[in-house]
């Protein structure tokens, strides 16, 4: 990947690194427990779980290059890729710093929180969409993992888009299980009766709305081989899976108890790993107060459309449509997500 030098002039003015002042993480909890009317024992609860989460260097997994697109600096929307983390063919989990490994993808999503922080948009890109890889060629996107780590990935897409990715985040889909049994679980609309076959046969799910949560949840989202559409129909149920969890997780239920948050949160973030940028606490907290009210029918979930499945190399593809790169780069550049979310055919809208 070309890096930026000392003598390099880019073409393009690019956004400063900002440098927020420092303070502790326990002085930036209680402002937390303030904030929320409860006092210094949920404070240490909080920022024992904020702790567990896996912290990466942002030059390191997020490094500036040249011909980078560019973002106003006044821009106040945040753009994070979400990988769900899937073992490698070694066993080892996703290492969002490594460079040119066997790495893979289970899912990856693109999470737009535009300037007026009252809505979020989730993105998901199929893994075998064929795109070009910067330095590379063209592959099917999840490979960039292998030809150059999340810092690949993260510029195949943004020269897709043409936008700059602020932050990343990786979780494991195992986290899912203690998270769904520290919420009660989630009702998910389940479009037709299937099996787990590749894990465990006798783990089935009837057709309609079902209750999941620990072991059977996980199972219930990581499935593609019991249906015929495989990774479309996985990716729909995985969007809906996410919103289910993000809206019980935002219901009254939780939001009212402060130690509720607290074992939220600690079941969570062990299984996160993300860039030092997104993992300020300072930053979290501001965003999550411009975001207090927002809920799970402000969600909008949809898969980047695209041209239809083909063959390339002897592999099976899902064909990338440039237009809709295009059309989908300018929403989020413009701030008009929503009139973009209209526009998008509804076999691409997730529940």
């Amino acid at each position: 990947m070309q890096q930026d030098d000392p003598s390099y002039v880019p073409r393009r003015l690019r956004r400063e690194r900002r440098h927020p002042v420092k303070v502790t993480i326990l002085a930036v909890t209680m402002v937390v427990a303030c904030v929320l009317g409860v006092g210094g024992a949920y404070a240490l609860k909080l920022n024992k779980a904020f702790d567990s989460a896996q912290v990466v260097a942002k030059e390191d997994v997020l490094p500036t290059y040249s011909d980078q697109p560019y973002k106003d600096p006044g821009d106040q929307s945040m753009n994070i890729l979400l990988l769900g983390a899937d073992k490698s063919e070694t066993g080892a989990a996703l290492d969002l710093t490594a460079n040119g490994t066997d790495q893979r993808s289970d899912s990856m999503m693109l999470v737009h929180i535009p300037e007026g922080h009252d809505h979020v948009y989730v993105m998901s890109i199929m893994r075998d969409t064929y795109v070009n890889i910067p330095g590379v060629g063209s592959d099917k996107i999840n490979a960039a993992l292998q030809y150059g780590g999340v810092p690949k990935l993260r510029m195949t897409i943004e020269k897709m888009l043409d936008v700059q990715i602020d932050h990343v985040a990786a979780i494991d889909f195992d986290g899912f299980r203690e998270l769904t049994r520290a919420i009660g679980g989630v009702t998910v609309d389940n479009p037709k009766a299937f099996c787990a076959y590749k894990t465990t046969p006798d783990v089935c799910f009837e057709a309609g709305k079902i209750h999941i949560e620990g072991q059977r949840a996980l199972k219930w989202v990581r499935e593609r081989h019991a249906f015929l559409t495989s990774d479309y129909q996985r990716v729909k149920n995985q969007q809906q899976f996410l919103k289910a969890v993000v809206s019980k997780v935002l219901s009254a239920e939780v939001m009212s108890s402060p130690n509720k948050i607290a074992d939220v949160l600690g079941s969570m973030m062990p299984s996160v790993t993300m860039d030092s940028g997104l993992a300020d606490k300072q930053m979290l907290i501001g965003l999550a107060l411009q975001m207090k009210d927002v809920r799970g029918k402000d969600i909008r979930n949809f898969t980047l459309p695209n041209a239809g499945t083909g063959q390339a190399g002897g592999a099976s593809v899902v064909l990338n449509s440039p237009e809709w790169d295009l059309k989908v780069g300018n929403a989020m550049e413009q701030g008009t997500m929503e009139e973009l979310y209209a526009s998008i055919p509804e076999e691409f809208k997730g529940k």
